[in-house]
């Protein structure tokens, strides 16, 4: 037989799985210090200075 659940406490705790995966990810994308930022764009400044310097020219 199979088990009766509440349907409305069901969808409490999904609601309440999905704020915390939510709250999770926010966590990682706005959770690093300022220092963090800058290192993160310093290094993506320099690949992308990299990249362009090895571009070949159209004339070429």
């Amino acid at each position: 037989m199979a088990e009766i659940i509440n349907l409305r406490t069901a969808r409490k705790r999904k609601a309440r799985d999905q704020a915390s995966a939510k709250a999770d990810q926010n966590r990682v994308t706005f959770g690093r210090t300022k220092t963090e930022k800058a290192l993160t764009k310093a290094k993506s400044d320099q690949a992308a200075r990299l990249l362009d310097g090895h571009k070949l020219d159209e004339a070429e």
